[in-house]
């Protein structure tokens, strides 16, 4: 599962597609929480974050929303910048 980015003791990952499904989402890890969060609407599908990170999450994903769908659909994983 590539890193995409790293921000405040969060990581953001993408698994590969042959590995997931739809919709596409990105993997956020903080501590012990892990939660998956589709790209799309930001909704928290699977997992919990504590509100702080996952507000923080929602807010780098409204910034990078185009570069994520299209890291998913060509399946180019590159570095995103962190939030600051």
């Amino acid at each position: 599962m590539p890193t995409i980015s790293r921000f405040y003791g969060i990581k953001i990952s993408i698994y590969q597609i042959q590995k997931e499904h739809n919709p596409p989402h990105l993997h956020a890890l903080y501590g012990e929480y892990d939660a998956e969060i589709d790209i799309v609407s930001g909704r928290q599908i699977r997992g919990n974050l504590p509100s702080t990170a996952m507000n923080l999450v929602r807010k780098w994903i409204s910034i990078h929303k185009g570069e994520l769908i299209e890291m998913w659909r060509t399946q180019e994983f590159r570095q995103i910048p962190p939030l600051e």
